[in-house]
């Protein structure tokens, strides 16, 4: 089976690609803008130049992993809206019975109600750029009468972690900090609720979804299926930590995010179409994330 992964340098792109390097009899190829070969760049080549790779690649099936969650509107609007259309009219030209999986956001859905864990038919709401981006990539692909699946991912917490993000940002304040029982990480409002996914339960969503024999639903939701206190995910990567200082909890946080106070998926449809629920726990990803930031300084 011939997979071309798009983004595969990325955070979620390398456990994609690590995760289907492995089915046996896979030909994993990627493409991106800094990739030797296959180059792609969704956000400013022609459908024909992707058509173009795509035709060379041959692929049985394409995930795309590539994507922008902060720079201005137009980085995002090219990035997360503008690549999926070019994509699908590529695949339509060049690879049109190959299968489509593309990553989306449980920003998207923009606020959620409390208690109530947000299911794939309940409209979709964004309040920031990255989500009515995402949201139209989702569109895009979901009208492009393709063999085509949008996996929307909760909030990823693992190894390599972004310092953009909160928990990537934290383990690099933690790693700093080291054992000083007198230090202290000022960090921005923790209040909220997220529904947080070990970033190895993606990839294994990404395989069943790219191995499931049939069409899939157009839209399935990739998370925990739970909301968790952000507070709670920062104590317990400083517990991983061994941290023995102060978190002070201040005002503001992520722009991305902020506007959001409480987000949870309803994951019963993967579980239903891929047999797919995630395996690991919170505290299985804040150890490997933790894990990993030790190695990147050994």
């Amino acid at each position: 089976m011939r997979i071309l992964v798009l983004g595969g340098t990325g955070y979620l792109g390398r456990h994609v690609a690590e995760r289907l390097r492995a089915l046996p009899g896979a030909h994993v190829l990627a493409a991106g803008r800094r990739t030797a070969g296959l180059g792609a760049d969704l956000a400013r080549d022609r459908p024909e130049r992707l058509a173009e790779t795509l035709a060379a690649a041959a692929p049985d099936a394409v995930v795309n992993c590539a994507g922008a969650t902060g720079g201005d509107a137009v980085t995002l609007a090219e990035v997360n809206a503008r690549g999926p259309a070019a994509l699908c009219a590529a695949l339509r030209e060049a690879a049109p019975t190959a299968r489509l999986v593309h990553l989306g956001s449980a920003a998207e859905y923009g606020p959620g109600s409390p208690g109530t864990p947000v299911t794939e038919s309940a409209p979709a709401c964004p309040v920031t750029p990255y989500g009515a981006t995402k949201l139209a990539g989702t569109v895009a692909v979901t009208s492009a009468a393709l063999d085509a699946v949008v996996l929307r991912v909760g909030n990823p917490v693992g190894p390599g972690a972004p310092v953009a993000s909160l928990p990537g940002r934290l383990a690099a304040l933690l790693r700093t900090a080291g054992r000083d029982p007198g230090a202290v990480l000022r960090l921005g409002d923790l209040s909220a609720h997220r529904d947080f996914v070990d970033v190895r339960d993606v990839a294994r969503a990404v395989e069943l979804a790219v191995t499931a024999p049939g069409p899939l639903p157009p839209v399935l939701n990739t998370g925990g299926g739970r909301a968790v206190p952000v507070r709670e995910l920062a104590h317990g990567l400083a517990r991983q930590a061994g941290f023995p200082g102060t978190l002070e909890e201040g005002a503001g946080g992520s722009a991305r995010s902020g506007q959001v106070s409480w987000q949870c998926s309803d994951i019963s449809a993967a579980a239903r179409a891929l047999g797919w629920r995630p395996v690991h726990t919170l505290d299985d990803a804040l150890a490997a994330l933790w894990a990993a930031t030790l190695e990147r300084v050994t």
